[in-house]
């Protein structure tokens, strides 16, 4: 159990990496606004490789979310099998669905060849496909934050409740994973307010105190 509790701590921090630092440095959007669309199919075209690269990393980093949530049900499930099961379900939710936008996302490869290829109403045509895919994936994207927000919080609960760990751990991740489903279901019901700067203050204070929970979290596995 201590070697699962090891690696556990592992993944987390080797996912945050991934994710915050080597995808964005390869280009990767989890979420492109209509603005970004021409922008962003150049580049793409520009460097191929580079994409497809972004798009193979991703995918190992949804593999290792879900890995990780399995990993996080054998260690602390025996404390609570509910909560556990509600953990497993909405986390491996939550890399499914991350699983599918980019590969949905991956078709942007095929869109910006053909569209530094083309002009007038094929180009329109072309970009209003790359917006339709775009949208959709952002609503999914929501929904795979609302599938962490739910099993971080009952993962969070039972670090609270049975211990294991210092109690300010958990406590912090209910708090995280609460700001986290709010931000993301207000953005899912009123998706106007994304432009407002309360809210985008909101945004940020939610996803820093997700990234410092899961780095946190992901220390005290691996050092304690």
């Amino acid at each position: 159990m201590i070697i699962l509790m090891r690696l556990s701590g592992f993944l987390f921090l080797f996912i945050l990496v991934l994710y915050l630092f080597i995808l964005p440095a390869l280009g990767y959007k989890a979420e492109i606004g209509d603005n970004d669309l021409d922008a962003e199919l150049q580049k793409i075209n520009i460097n191929p490789k580079k994409f497809q690269i972004s798009i193979g990393l991703a995918l190992i980093h949804n593999t290792c979310v879900i890995t990780l949530t399995i990993m996080l049900f054998i260690i602390f499930s025996p404390y609570n099998i509910i909560l556990g099961i509600v953990l497993l379900i909405f986390r491996i939710g939550e890399g499914l669905i991350l699983s599918y936008n980019d590969k949905n996302y991956g078709g942007f490869l095929n869109i910006a060849r053909k569209y530094s290829l083309t002009s007038g109403a094929e180009k329109i045509s072309l970009i209003d496909l790359a917006r339709n895919i775009t949208k959709s994936n952002s609503s999914r994207f929501k929904f795979a934050m609302i599938g962490w927000s739910l099993g971080s919080l009952a993962f969070s609960i039972v670090l609270v409740t049975y211990g294991g760990v210092t109690p300010f751990i958990g406590l912090f991740g209910i708090v995280s994973s609460i700001l986290i489903g709010f931000d993301n279901v207000i953005g899912l019901v009123k998706p106007n307010l994304k432009t407002k700067l309360s809210f985008k203050v909101l945004l940020a204070i939610g996803g820093l105190s997700a990234i410092s929970f899961e780095v946190i979290l992901g220390v005290w596995l691996l050092f304690f």
